[in-house]
């Protein structure tokens, strides 16, 4: 079953394993905001990521430049475990709101929270999201040449 979220072709896979974390946060290609940290690495065919968004399993190319792996994470400094999935829900809707439209495709993207993610405005969390994505020169063709925020 494809996991598409949105009115895209995109479909969004989640990272699991440790493996796929670290080879993206060995990309070098990162940009820190108030409310996130967004690690970006060029999607690889031999991925470990078999499930969507939703934990299902995906059915798409792992390798296809339709499909985008996205891990979550939030350190201890964040706060316990309450306040670090609270951090990860909110990073997910986030992703469910911008990423389908406006993530290009063939990328691994890992946002990591931050101890702001859990009191910053939704609205903010969603520009955060966008200015990474701009700075990580990971939007869709059609939406990079648009201005910076």
């Amino acid at each position: 079953m494809c996991s598409e979220i949105g009115h895209s072709d995109l479909a969004l896979v989640r990272l699991k394993k440790r493996v796929d974390f670290l080879r993206v946060a060995r990309s070098g290609r990162r940009f820190a905001t108030p409310g996130l940290v967004l690690q970006v690495a060029d999607r690889q065919a031999g991925s470990h990521a078999i499930t969507g968004i939703t934990g299902r399993h995906s059915g798409t190319d792992e390798g296809s430049e339709t499909a985008v792996g996205i891990g979550f994470t939030a350190s201890k400094k964040v706060g316990n475990a309450v306040a670090r999935n609270r951090a990860k829900r909110r990073l997910r809707a986030a992703v469910s709101a911008v990423m389908p439209k406006y993530a290009a495709g063939g990328h691994d993207y890992v946002l990591i929270g931050r101890k702001a993610t859990l009191q910053r405005p939704y609205a903010d969390l969603l520009t955060d999201l966008m200015r990474a994505l701009r700075r990580t020169n990971s939007l869709t063709p059609n939406h990079a040449d648009q201005p910076s925020s």
